[in-house]
């Protein structure tokens, strides 16, 4: 039974005022709202109208100036450089307000777009604070995008200031930033950044980046600062605080924007009701700040609810497969966030290094970003013994978790594969293509009623159709029904299982397939680590498919294994499921993220050499991998 989270779940959707009212409490209102909701727009909700509050005070002021002032904010580990550094609440005040006064002084205010092209430190975190303290509004970019899709982002959002440094590193190697930056500006349409902020780490040799008639360096313009501390801006409750950009291989960029007030409400509750973190826990966050886990849970949830927060700059394998673990234990990390591809990956090492450190402090395991397939979920369960190992199910637009176990209400039983049911605030169903419900049971598409909850997107920036367009209209002909894009299928116990995106779809015969299925039943074989299944033409069938697999240490490909995994395929989906061709590679293009480039596979299997934007790509030599197996034939077998 789950008694005590069906009653906070009910009350959320049948009196969202009075839940939301209650949780608006964990804030600091400089103001308190008028009104709890306001739907007379719909779907342009607003939450907590007439209310006035600071993202940067609530995450920052009222810890540094209470009784946390000398407790760690941000714990920075970063074994690329070899350097750490840990920030307590009163030193990021003092920095954020020193660098807060840096911006001032260049002119930024209340409203102005700022873009932060920077890696995972400290620097990057003070920034966001900083900007969000004048009431400004930043755009993150992840620091591997090329200069035509960071130009994109600096010309739709319209910034006139952007924060970056030299270089970052990743597997040790440094990668130059501030010149992509430069390329960026230069081919930018609009010519409205005015000015940027560097940042010189050291990482480069001198004289490999060029300093600009607008560019200031960070370390001087802090030296000139000294600390006075400075009234936030207050803004009302439906101001932005962010534009985080979406992922896309073509067209324009869509800039998810988030609002303040409900951020701050939907942050501080999802960290005390979804992970159960209270003071005296440290939060462990792999992500990167780029994306909107590392906003949401690198930098204000944990922040917001007067936590450390760990900053990791590298890879979970670089320089050992060891090093997460090392900062769980050297730290007491009692919760971490990652993602289920990351542990695909510590799969291929073996247990060994879980079990060579001390990991009695970490309590929770959170997966997210793509399905966590059952045999990711058991093998981790199996190496970390006593760890609650959780999936849950989110989106960059909702900006927290839409499908939980929530963890700090009621543990609910674990149904591997499922991240178990909707949230408190989401009020979900699965449908068909007329927008009917089905069945339990039967996959459909994943939608959410009207009104959203507080903290989720208020519209795509300066683009309300497309906003329309993308989620509340089309193939659904619903208004009241927000869109997810995904799969799913849902038990009679209300719990969910997300199969992948519903425009992944492999239709073989007239029979439609999503991807996740496939790798789904071949990654179940506990000889594989991971892998990807993509759709290809078949003369016969329409669409055939083929994929390609990363096995386990000390596994070598061979008939007999690739026999196993078509019989997998075809016992757990159906004969009609069975790949035509299986290649064995030792590595999966993948975006710095972790997700799957299914993009590029599909294309250098149709026979294109040309992939379109490959700047997220973790590892070039991936691509080499795949056009390597599809065209040494005769090493891979045929399914009959």
């Amino acid at each position: 039974m789950s008694r005590k989270f069906d009653s906070l779940y009910r009350e959320s959707i049948e009196s969202p005022d009075r839940f939301w009212g209650r949780e608006a409490e964990r804030i600091f209102w400089k103001r308190q709202p008028d009104r709890v909701f306001d739907g007379s727009k719909s779907p342009f909700n607003r939450w907590f109208t007439g209310g006035e509050t600071n993202l940067c005070y609530n995450a920052v002021d009222r810890w540094a100036l209470g009784d946390r002032r000398g407790q760690a904010a941000v714990i920075w580990v970063s074994p690329e450089t070899g350097r750490s550094r840990v920030l307590t609440y009163y030193q990021l005040y003092r920095e954020v307000n020193r660098f807060a006064e840096v911006l001032r002084r260049r002119g930024l205010k209340k409203g102005d777009r700022v873009i932060i092209y920077l890696p995972n430190i400290p620097e990057a975190l003070i920034a966001m604070l900083a900007v969000v303290r004048l009431g400004a509004i930043h755009s993150v970019v992840f620091g591997g995008f090329a200069p035509e899709n960071l130009a994109q982002r600096i010309d739709d959002a319209g910034a006139t200031l952007a924060i970056t440094c030299d270089a970052s590193s990743r597997g040790g190697r440094p990668l130059p930033i501030k010149p992509l930056l430069d390329k960026a500006l230069d081919a930018s349409d609009a010519g409205s950044v005015k000015t940027v902020i560097v940042l010189d780490r050291g990482l480069l040799d001198p004289g490999a980046w060029e300093k600009r008639g607008i560019d200031l360096d960070w370390k001087e313009e802090m030296d000139r600062t000294p600390f006075q501390p400075s009234e936030p801006a207050w803004l009302e409750a439906n101001e932005p605080s962010y534009i985080l950009y979406t992922s896309g291989t073509t067209g324009k960029p869509k800039g998810v924007l988030r609002d303040t007030g409900g951020h701050a409400v939907a942050l501080a509750t999802s960290m005390d009701y979804i992970y159960d973190v209270h003071h005296g826990d440290v939060y462990f966050s792999t992500s990167d700040i780029g994306w909107v886990v590392g906003h949401s849970y690198i930098v204000y949830g944990p922040l917001l609810a007067g936590v450390p927060t760990v900053l990791f700059e590298g890879t979970p394998v670089h320089p050992r497969p060891t090093i997460w673990w090392e900062v769980v234990e050297t730290y007491g990390v009692t919760c971490m966030f990652s993602a289920p591809t990351a542990f695909r990956v510590l799969k291929g090492h073996g247990e060994e290094p879980f079990q060579a450190f001390d990991l009695s402090t970490l309590k929770y395991l959170f997966l997210a970003g793509e399905p966590l397939d059952k045999p990711t979920q058991a093998w981790a369960s199996a190496v970390m013994p006593g760890i609650q190992i959780l999936d849950h199910y989110w989106q960059t637009e909702t900006g927290w978790s839409m499908i939980a176990n929530c963890a700090g209400v009621e543990l609910m039983p674990v149904k591997p594969g499922s991240p178990t049911r909707a949230v408190y605030g989401y009020d979900l169903d699965v449908v068909d293509a007329s927008a009917q419900p089905v069945a339990d049971g039967v996959k459909g598409y994943l939608v959410a009623k009207s009104p959203l909850p507080p903290g989720t997107l208020q519209t795509i920036w300066n683009d309300d159709d497309r906003f329309l367009n993308s989620y509340f209209r089309g193939f659904l002909d619903q208004g009241d029904l927000y869109k997810t894009g995904d799969w799913a299928i849902r038990d009679a116990e209300g719990y969910f299982w997300v199969l992948g995106r519903a425009d992944e779809v492999i239709n073989i015969a007239g029979h439609r397939l999503g991807t996740g299925e496939v790798e789904a039943a071949i990654a179940s074989h506990p000889k594989v680590a991971e892998a990807s299944a993509v759709g290809v033409s078949d003369e016969l069938k329409g669409q055939a498919v083929i994929a390609f697999v990363v096995l386990t240490a000390n596994v070598e490909p061979g008939p007999g294994v690739h026999d196993e995994l078509v019989k997998a395929v075809a016992e757990k989906i159906g004969p009609i499921a069975k790949p035509r061709n299986l290649y064995f590679v030792s590595k999966l293009p993948k975006t710095r993220s972790g997700k799957i480039m299914r993009r590029i596979i599909k294309a250098a299997a149709e026979g294109k050499r040309e992939y379109g934007n490959i700047s997220t790509l973790e590892d070039p030599g991936a691509i080499d991998e795949i056009v390597a197996a599809l065209e040494k034939r005769e090493d891979n077998l045929e399914t009959a």
